[in-house]
């Protein structure tokens, strides 16, 4: 049998200065390897191996010019997961973070997350260290369609179906979507995200932001409680903390915080809708920084620099980026009152945040499953492409919202004490995601 830390170690060994995706397996072994060791039929199997082994990966130079003239050089990257329950799928991130380790991190964990969402998709990731921040809309067009001129290879329809991720958005799919289609003369579904105008799907943009609070009201639901009044910390100001900000007010919770790298807005009556709409304006239009919404309102306080997580509250939500929940925040939320953090990031939780989390029974939704909503979407988006149909927002939403209680009901089943009713949400998330990707790899053979 399988021992963790000697599997850590020999991972660390073949893969090394890649401290997130070292990170993402060893969260989900934890929970995972000892069901295997109940469970003699992923026994013998290598499972754990051939999981955190990618089956592809792709590497490519990408050359474009500059407003001035000069040649700059990125570095592009596709990482192709694992296809054991449908072609590959997972975003493509424009970032100056952006490595092979980080996004063989953000692959591993897609695996699960598309697992979890029952439809039959697989796991990839891809991106740059292009940065899209302070670029003219033509610079981005040079990169995107440079950056399309080798992917295109390697993606289509049936076999690796990107979407946006960090720097990634409606702009970006545009140019690159383009592209694919000038370089391979048909129009298909092969990127989702796309603009209403040429074969995307409603609700698409909101998707991960509303998944995150239909995932935080089925764990509240569990515990018999309801969601108006609570007072509720996000991080981030982009796509996914604008939106679950959006349907928490709708439903009458207080938000009290929103953020950028630059610092933090508190509100501490809640933000308003006006304010989110000035927010979204600032951030989606003017692409500029947070502090700028205090221009317009007297009651908003900046704290330059600071993180939301050392205000009261009842529920955070994470929304921003990898690791940005430390130790030191995550104590400060337990001395605060937080008593439920669901992730709307891709594991913004270190593991002895989530640690102190779980020694202090704060209910914790892991991203895997509590941001599952816009991979869930993107799906749809695939679905509505293949059958040439347009799908209302009412569908649309209705048909996330029951995606996201599944998943939830997923966690339960797998993650619940045989003792009480406490759910261990991660534990649930990771085993329900392994199972149905280990049954379809051991079906498939030794592929």
């Amino acid at each position: 049998m399988v021992e963790l830390s000697e599997f850590i170690s020999q991972l660390e060994e073949k893969n090394p200065n890649q401290p997130e995706f070292i990170q993402a397996v060893e969260e989900v072994l934890e929970s995972v390897i000892p069901y295997i060791s109940n469970n003699k039929k992923y026994q013998d199997q290598s499972i754990l191996h051939r999981l955190v082994e990618p089956e592809r990966t792709i590497m490519f130079r990408v050359p474009w010019v500059d407003d001035e003239g000069k040649i700059q050089v990125n570095r592009g990257f596709r990482v192709e997961m694992n296809s054991a329950i449908g072609p590959y799928k997972g975003g493509l991130r424009f970032d100056p973070s952006v490595d092979l380790g980080v996004l063989k991190f953000l692959a591993f964990e897609q695996t699960f997350k598309n697992s979890l969402t029952t439809l039959p998709i697989g796991s990839g990731k891809g991106g740059s260290d292009f940065n899209p921040k302070g670029k003219s809309d033509l610079e981005v067009m040079r990169f995107c369609q440079s950056f399309m001129n080798e992917l295109y290879r390697h993606i289509g329809h049936h076999t690796d179906i990107p979407a946006g991720d960090i720097g990634v958005g409606a702009r970006e799919i545009g140019f690159l979507f383009g592209q694919y289609k000038r370089l391979k003369n048909e129009f298909t579904g092969v990127l989702t995200g796309k603009a209403l105008s040429y074969g995307g799907s409603k609700i698409r943009t909101e998707a991960t932001g509303y998944g995150l609070l239909y995932f935080v009201k089925c764990m509240l639901e569990k515990q018999d409680k309801e969601i108006n009044d609570q007072q509720i910390l996000i991080s981030g100001s982009g796509n996914v903390a604008q939106y679950a900000a959006e349907k928490a007010i709708s439903w009458g919770a207080r938000v009290l915080t929103m953020s950028d790298s630059d610092g933090t807005i508190y509100v501490k009556g809640g933000i308003t809708e006006e304010m989110l709409k000035t927010i979204m304006e600032i951030k989606n239009g003017e692409r500029g920084r947070i502090k700028e919404v205090t221009d317009d309102f007297n009651n908003i306080e900046y704290k330059e620099g600071a993180k939301p997580w050392d205000i009261n509250c009842d529920i955070a939500l994470p929304c921003a980026t990898q690791n940005e929940i430390e130790e030191r925040d995550a104590r400060q939320l337990v001395d605060n009152g937080c008593y439920l953090v669901a992730e709307g990031a891709n594991m913004p939780s270190t593991p002895k945040a989530v640690d102190i989390f779980e020694k202090n029974n704060i209910l914790f939704g892991p991203g895997k499953a509590a941001n599952a909503g816009g991979v869930a979407t993107s799906g749809f988006e695939m679905a509505q492409n293949a059958m040439h149909v347009n799908w209302s927002a009412e569908e649309v939403e209705n048909r996330l919202q029951q995606v996201m209680k599944e998943i939830h009901d997923a966690c339960v089943k797998y993650g619940q004490s045989q003792d009480s009713d406490e759910v261990n949400y991660l534990k649930g998330a990771n085993i329900a995601g392994f199972v149905k990707v280990a049954d379809a790899m051991i079906a498939q053979g030794v592929v």
